[in-house]
C-alpha cells in the first residue's frame, strides 16, 4: 500500500475517533437538557446510552440516581450513587444523597461515617452538615448494615 493511501486511512480513522468522542459528550449534554426539561424517560435512556459508550462517566450515574430518586426506586438510586462514588470519591452531591438514604433508614453508624467523609470533601454543600448533625441527634444509634 502506498504512502498516500496509508495517510488517507489514518485520517479517516482519526476523524471517526473524533466523531465518536463528540457523540459521547452529546449523549450526556442532550440527556442533561432533557432532565432539566423534566423529560425523565428520555433523559434516563440517554444517560444509560452515554454509559454504554463511556462506562466511567460518573455524572451520568449521578443523574440516573436523581432519576431513580424521582421515581422512588431507592435500590437503583443507591446502586448509581455507589457507582458515582466509586468513580469519583469526592462527589459531594452523590455522598449527600447517600447520606439522606441512610438517614431514612436510621442507620446511625453509616451516617456518621458518611458525614465524616462528607466533611472532608465538601466545598459547595458544606452547609448541609448542620442538617445532617441535627437529624443524627434525632435518631437512635442502631446498625442497619
Amino acid at each position: 500500500m502506498n504512502r498516500k493511501y496509508k495517510l488517507i486511512i489514518f485520517f479517516l480513522i482519526l476523524v471517526n475517533f473524533f466523531n465518536i468522542s463528540l457523540a459521547k459528550e452529546n449523549f450526556f449534554e442532550e440527556a442533561k437538557k432533557k432532565f432539566e426539561d423534566k423529560n425523565i424517560e428520555d433523559s434516563k435512556f440517554l444517560f444509560q446510552r452515554n454509559i454504554v459508550f463511556n462506562p466511567k462517566h460518573a455524572k451520568s450515574y449521578l443523574y440516573l440516581a436523581k432519576i431513580y430518586n424521582f421515581q422512588e426506586n431507592q435500590e437503583e438510586e443507591e446502586k448509581n450513587l455507589n457507582t458515582t462514588l466509586l468513580l469519583e470519591p469526592d462527589n459531594e452531591e452523590a455522598m449527600y444523597m447517600l447520606i439522606k438514604i441512610e438517614l431514612k433508614r436510621s442507620n446511625y453508624s453509616k451516617v456518621k461515617k458518611l458525614r465524616d467523609d462528607f466533611k472532608m470533601i465538601c466545598s459547595n454543600l458544606c452547609e448541609k452538615t448542620k442538617s445532617i448533625n441535627d437529624t443524627l441527634q434525632n435518631i437512635e444509634p442502631k446498625n442497619a448494615s
